[in-house]
């Protein structure tokens, strides 16, 4: 069955908490990750959807993220594991909620058209701390790392308006072996894998951020602490 979007979400940063709460998942925070279905039609620039926002633009948002995508299927895992959190479609901060496609039917490079727009996977998404403080599961990124529901990243090759219920046509698929299945793999759990580590930075279509981490990664073994984006300030 063809993957369609099924809702657009949009949305600005916002800051919620208490400033001095005694408890860090309590504290004052800042994210755009509280988006909202949008029953309309919506420009698709080069950078983001039109009416939505980062609050952190050194991770987020800009030509390589301009909009993230996952799975509305994830949502059905998540409610089992955490039935009370409220986890629900467009919690993970994404701006395409898509049926019917998984990281595994998703490749680095495949460039699609949606309605007018014609976009190009560029990345998986590098889950942070930041879903986890909004559902107060503080090991959360840490699942979507080790689960591979991570989702993922396009970049905009053509700009125009989108809407929920349209279909995603595949218009072409360079690179099939680099599923965002197979790169969460590398870049996650087989960290040893130098050689695939090495092929995997040098695919053309994936993100220049990574080709560098990567390329990092074996010239000098490179294994950041990934503590720090995972639980940051949660813990």
């Amino acid at each position: 069955m063809d993957a369609f979007l099924k809702t657009v979400f949009i949305g600005q940063p916002k800051t919620i908490g208490e400033k001095h709460a005694e408890n860090p998942m309590d504290r004052e925070w800042r994210s755009g990750i509280f988006k909202e279905p949008v029953q309309r039609s919506v420009w698709l620039g080069k950078t983001n959807l039109q009416g939505d926002g980062q609050a952190d633009l050194k991770h987020h948002g800009g030509p390589e993220k301009a909009v993230f995508a996952y799975p509305l299927e994830h949502y059905g895992y998540w409610n089992n594991e955490f039935p009370d959190a409220g986890l629900l479609p467009g919690g993970m901060g994404e701006n395409f909620s898509i049926r019917h496609q998984t990281e595994e039917d998703v490749a680095i490079g495949d460039i699609y058209e949606i309605g007018d727009a014609v976009i190009q996977v560029s990345q998986p998404r590098q889950p942070c701390w930041k879903p986890a403080r909004r559902f107060k599961i503080k090991n959360l990124a840490l699942l979507l790392q080790n689960t591979g529901r991570t989702g993922w990243y396009y970049r905009v090759l053509k700009e125009g308006y989108v809407e929920a219920g349209q279909s995603f046509t595949l218009m072409e698929r360079p690179y099939p072996y680099w599923t965002i299945e197979k790169c969460n793999t590398i870049i996650h759990k087989d960290k040893e894998n130098m050689e695939e580590a090495m092929e995997l930075s040098r695919c053309e279509a994936l993100s220049a951020n990574w080709q560098v981490t990567l390329s990092k990664r074996v010239l000098k073994k490179d294994m950041p602490d990934i503590r720090k984006r995972v639980y940051g300030p949660n813990e």
